[in-house]
């Protein structure tokens, strides 16, 4: 793939995660930032009773802009990270065509970068948490995405060893299963926290949490919807008009039938 396909790319993913991170900002307005003032509200109770700093930021400017800014800047980043991935991926793993690739890559993104770390640090609302141990929960999730996303990618590089010897079926069985079974040993021998106070809501924790997920489900589907169909037209020409044309003799088929 030569330098001007790789920024053609390159553009089209970050274009793809601007997308997809604003259909993500729209989840995360509607279902997440009312789960953030309601635990907003229960923090500001307690504080109330043991003396509470000021606000630096006001609530409506990081519900609006500060929430706007965030996502979508992350969306870019991501679509630029995940589109220099395609760009090795594309014909490496496997006899998948560009729209194929870039739903694989975004599935393996949403699992490794965000499911497999929030399975073991879930993500908290405020006044959930101890504030002593916030940079050291904070270090261990990215310790917990940065062993997920190399052992994602130590696993395809496993799986394609086996692939001669087993057959793809089975080297994708036997590299997932090695897979799972040492973030399960890290899932182990890392930390955990449980600081949710007793007098927390249990369905507003639940809740919050489920919202982070829709948000992050989101980003990463309908990123790998929209580069795939981006790439799909940029590296595979005539691809819509041949669509389009196997349709219309089909239903031209069907209405002489």
């Amino acid at each position: 793939m030569n330098s001007i396909s790789v920024r053609a790319l390159l553009v089209r993913g970050m274009l793809a995660g601007l997308a997809a991170g604003a259909l993500a900002l729209v989840v995360a307005y509607f279902l997440g930032e009312s789960r953030v003032d309601a635990a907003i509200a229960l923090e500001e109770a307690h504080s109330h009773h043991h003396g509470g700093g000021e606000e630096l930021v006001s609530r409506s400017m990081q519900s609006t802009a500060g929430l706007a800014t965030g996502v979508l800047v992350f969306g870019v980043a991501i679509g630029g990270i995940a589109a220099l991935v395609f760009c090795y991926a594309l014909g490496r793993i496997g006899r998948f065509g560009p729209r194929a690739t870039a739903a694989l890559i975004a599935g393996a993104a949403l699992l490794a970068v965000y499911i497999v770390p929030f399975l073991k640090y879930p993500a908290n609302p405020p006044a959930v948490g101890n504030p002593d141990t916030i940079g050291r929960r904070t270090a261990l999730f990215f310790l917990m995405v940065a062993l997920s996303v190399l052992l994602a990618v130590a696993a395809v590089i496993f799986g394609k060893g086996l692939a001669p010897r087993l057959g793809n079926w089975n080297a994708t069985i036997t590299a997932s299963a090695a897979y799972v079974v040492v973030i399960g040993v890290a899932y182990v021998f890392l930390p955990s926290f449980n600081e949710v106070g007793k007098d927390f809501p249990a369905g507003l924790l639940w809740e919050f949490r489920l919202a982070t997920l829709a948000v992050q489900a989101t980003l990463w589907i309908t990123f790998g919807l929209v580069f795939g169909w981006l790439t799909e037209r940029l590296l595979v020409p005539g691809a819509d008009s041949v669509r389009t044309g196997n349709g219309a003799a089909n239903r031209a088929a069907t209405a002489a039938g």
